[in-house]
């Protein structure tokens, strides 16, 4: 059955919108790809995503939500912080750029429906970027799993980190068993998606995505427990093969787990706890303290903050912090409040991965995969679009009939 072309490209603009967010830093790829030319095809896919949605979208028809409106408060505050012009002119860029997401965001809410049209977007698009990872671990296994990573894989044709790999790897292997426990996809095609998926998972070493999809997939299931057969099998058998696993396999999953590493750079989080404590130790302004430095790249003293909530709070102050934490809690609640189903077991599976990473990976204040990941999240939880209710027919007012009239009726 072939998609309509409407869905296409629908489609096509997510797939934009996921390429826009791969970023430009990373690993040493095969062939070396200057930073310039990266920016300006992600820069070139968010204009041509937005582009294009317009173009769908000309009548300018959209859903509002909470999320969206949040994300719009997001972007404003984002523009105040920004415009002092403390992270520079970069700031004003990224706020572009960001403008231009949520745009895009706005337009695509036409078609948010509670289904899961946008699910299957999403894992075709990051199943694509880890192709691109497989390929380059096949051309190229050593460019692939390099020692400047600890022989972690990295993206080899285009320059990916290992937790950025990790995290595409469990979402999508996340919605697809949530996919197939629901009958919404063939065993064979699930298994092509997971299990190359939980290889290149192993591979990178990311104990934040582990960590994430095992948590998120257990609410997920959880919240079908009562309704689904197959959920209440795959959990029984999924907590049978985690028992057995512990306790077989207990030496080699915590060598995995430590990747080498000494408790004591195990227990400050690799390093990122000496970073958390001088960025909180720093003096700040008032005004800096409520609307922050504005959109940087998410760094502090020249090393990464990793963590979206110190990275929010540096860059769009308090209120910003609000405003996430906002979108996190209205996302929950709504996915709270739906019955229980396949479209709201996958947002609270998207909801719980990003609250998740969001402790030692950075993006829910600035254009990042785990504002798309919120953003399917949204979509799933939106009310089904309902057919415009016809006005009644005009009443015909009714003759005046004589007096006369009447009585010869009646008699």
């Amino acid at each position: 059955m072939r998609a309509d072309p409407t869905s296409r490209i629908v489609g096509t603009v997510w797939g934009l919108l996921v390429l826009n967010t791969l970023g430009s830093a990373g690993a040493k790829t095969i062939v070396p790809l200057p930073r310039s030319l990266i920016q300006m095809v992600t820069m070139g896919a968010l204009v041509a995503a937005f582009a294009l949605a317009l173009a769908l979208n000309l009548r300018l028809r959209i859903r509002a939500s909470a999320f969206l409106l949040l994300l719009t408060l997001l972007l404003a505050m984002s523009v105040i912080s920004s415009v002092h012009l403390e992270s520079g002119f970069g700031a004003l860029f990224r706020c572009v750029r960001l403008t231009l997401f949520v745009g895009t965001l706005w337009l695509l809410s036409r078609w948010w429906d509670g289904g899961l049209t946008f699910v299957r977007h999403h894992i075709r698009m990051y199943f694509a970027v880890l192709g691109s990872v497989a390929a380059g671990l096949v051309i190229s296994p050593g460019a692939a799993l390099p020692d400047l990573y600890g022989g972690r894989l990295v993206g080899a044709l285009w320059p990916l980190t290992p937790p950025q790999i990790g995290q595409y790897a469990a979402v999508i292997i996340g919605l697809t068993v949530l996919l197939v426990l629901d009958r919404r996809t063939d065993k064979v095609s699930a298994a092509v998606v997971i299990v190359p998926s939980f290889v290149l998972l192993a591979l990178t070493h990311t104990r934040t995505a582990t960590l994430g999809l095992f948590i998120g997939l257990a609410l997920a299931i959880g919240s079908l427990l009562l309704t689904s057969a197959a959920a209440r099998r795959f959990f029984t058998w999924a907590v049978l093969i985690a028992v057995v696993a512990a306790v077989g396999f207990a030496s080699a999953l915590q060598a995995w787990f430590l990747r080498g590493q000494s408790k004591e750079n195990f227990s400050n989080l690799t390093g990122r706890a000496k970073v958390w404590d001088a960025l909180l130790a720093a003096p700040r302004s008032a005004s800096e303290e409520l609307f922050g430095v504005g959109l940087g790249d998410k760094s502090y003293g020249g090393l990464p903050i990793d963590n979206s909530w110190l990275a929010v709070y540096n860059e769009q102050g308090l209120i910003g912090v609000g405003l996430v934490a906002a979108i996190i809690i209205v996302l929950g609640g709504v996915a709270l409040l739906r019955p229980p189903s396949p479209a709201r077991a996958c947002a609270v599976f998207l909801i719980s991965y990003c609250a998740i990473a969001s402790y030692t990976e950075a993006g829910l204040g600035d254009a990042s995969p785990y504002l798309l990941h919120l953003t399917v999240a949204a979509s799933l939880l939106a009310a089904p679009a309902t057919a415009t209710t016809a006005l009644p027919a005009p009443e015909v007012p009714r003759r005046r009939v004589p007096r006369w009239a009447q009585r010869s009726e009646a008699t």
